[in-house]
């Protein structure tokens, strides 16, 4: 590696760890820890979910799908942008108002605790295990990610860098809480909005602009152009179904609720949603400009920095198509600005891992630690236990991460449908129906959960290939519904919801 882009990839991390020193001073009680004390503002907000939101695959699993594939990889782009924008608009106010008036709760399963007045805690118990166990691997997918983009940046062995990208998230994580996460989150949104804007810019540019470049691609594979070639309709649906899982994505909806008042929901929505907008053309732009880029200039120079291409049918091609945005920040821009540019992969990465610590470490401290065992645990108390939950979180995903080849990374998309399927539809019900029930919403959880694992771990072929998020999301709401049918939520219940919703309709 050049000397500025090492120089300048040491500063961003130095840069992420001040953060979390100067946060640390900032954070007094658990809700400073968990949530910010409900001080962000709307483009702290905004760019913080979006960037917790995306993590590597925005600037390394979709370029590379789109360099492979072509186009028709584009209907997921169009399901996350969707999904995105729909959960600004009907859930982030309605979050916001309804967590503080629900004994201002300040993680999920505390929420659904208080909405439907659980005082067996079952709820809470059985949506903190559903993030626990889902967030873990998930976790540990993202250090893998993070560790092979530090072995391939810097020459370390595999496991050195490892340890070295857990150090770095989990001090700043540990010491800041979520104000770290969100001011860093914050900036990394910004690293990577700017990276995926100038990246396919100087890339079409050098090949002599749009025109040339999809005539260039075209040439290669013509069907790279086109959404539906060789796309079947169980393909297009699972691809957009990823908008579905938005609605419960707990290290998401976490910003809704941390936001300073519910009026900043407008102003966050626009700035969240044409930076997701922006940044996934940006990707979309880079894998159709790095096909007809490999292909058509000498890129020899790759093989410096252990990036290997091949030959297939006459094409010269990447042999890793993930690593399209890493040969692009070698290829076209001078070494201090390469290392920005891997640092805008390393903050894509980052910016989920610190985001899945937080919520996993509040879920120990404010939902098993305080709700079972200590239930006058004082605050100071409470955020130590977060702190050391968050360190043995990150060790166990740093142990199942050792093994470069594990198998974690293939349980990424059963963490997204995991989530949205567990929780969405109880999300949604909770806060749109006045009839939701505990029991309902329990029933709900439980089945989503179980139909993502089954459909995904036991299924095969046919209709079930269909991304488990749809059957899970679909049957949870289904349960959810029949099950509250056959009761009624109690009065006082019922009396909260109004209240919540009167707030929520009025002017602001």
């Amino acid at each position: 590696m050049e000397s500025g882009t090492f120089i300048t990839f040491i500063v961003y991390l130095i840069g992420m760890l001040v953060i979390g020193i100067i946060m640390y001073r900032m954070t007094d009680n658990l809700s400073d820890y968990v949530l910010g004390g409900r001080k962000l503002g709307p483009g702290v907000a905004a760019l913080s979910a979006g960037a917790s939101d995306m993590s590597g695959w925005l600037l390394l699993g979709l370029p590379g799908a789109i360099y492979a594939s072509g186009l028709a990889e584009a209907w997921m782009a169009i399901g996350l942008s969707t999904g995105a924008y729909l959960n600004w608009q009907f859930v982030a106010k309605r979050l916001r108002v309804y967590t503080e008036l629900a004994n201002n709760s300040i993680t999920i399963p505390d929420f659904l605790e208080n909405r439907f007045k659980d005082h067996s805690h079952l709820l809470r118990v059985i949506s903190a295990l559903v993030i626990l166990l889902f967030f873990t691997f998930y976790t540990s997918s993202g250090m893998v990610a993070g560790a092979k983009l530090f072995e391939a940046s810097f020459g370390l062995p595999y496991q050195s860098s490892l340890w070295i990208v857990s150090l770095v998230i989990v001090s700043y994580t540990l010491l800041g809480g979520f104000l770290a996460v969100a001011w860093t989150d914050f900036l990394q949104g910004i690293l990577m909005f700017m990276t995926l804007i100038a990246v396919p810019i100087v890339a079409i540019n050098q090949m002599g602009g749009w025109d040339a470049t999809v005539q260039a691609v075209g040439d290669i594979h013509p069907g790279h152009l086109n959404m539906i070639e060789d796309v079947g309709i169980i393909a297009i649906i699972s691809s957009i179904a990823w908008g579905l899982g938005y609605f419960g994505q707990p290290h998401i909806i976490v910003r809704f609720m941390a936001l300073r008042s519910p009026k900043d929901v407008p102003k966050a929505r626009f700035i969240g949603t044409t930076w997701m907008i922006i940044g996934l053309y940006g990707t979309i732009f880079t894998g159709l400009a790095g096909l007809a880029f490999i292909n058509t200039q000498d890129v020899s120079v790759l093989s410096e920095y252990g990036i290997s291409t091949m030959t297939e049918n006459g094409v010269q091609m990447l042999a890793d198509s993930e690593k399209i945005f890493i040969a692009f920040s070698q290829l076209l821009f001078h070494p201090a600005i390469s290392g920005i540019l891997l640092a805008a992969i390393l903050a894509a990465i980052m910016s989920t891992i610190d985001s899945q610590l937080l919520v996993s470490s509040s879920a120990v401290a404010e939902d098993f630690y305080k709700a079972i065992f200590r239930k006058r645990a004082t605050d100071n108390e409470l955020v130590w236990i977060g702190r050391l939950a968050t360190l043995v979180i990150a060790l166990i995903a740093a142990l199942i991460a050792i093994n470069p080849e594990s198998s974690v990374l293939n349980l990424v998309s059963y963490a997204w449908a995991g989530f949205g399927a567990a929780f969405g539809p109880t999300i949604l019900l909770s806060l749109f129906w006045r009839g939701t029930t505990r029991t309902g919403a329990l029933s709900g959880v439980v089945v989503g959960a179980i139909t993502v694992i089954v459909w995904g771990d036991f299924l095969s072929g046919g209709i079930f290939e269909l991304y488990e998020v749809v059957p899970g999301f679909l049957l949870n709401l289904m349960v959810a519904v029949v099950v509250s049918l056959a009761g009624k939520p109690s009065s006082d219940v019922a009396s909260d919801y109004d209240k919540a919703v009167s707030e929520c309709q009025a002017p602001n």
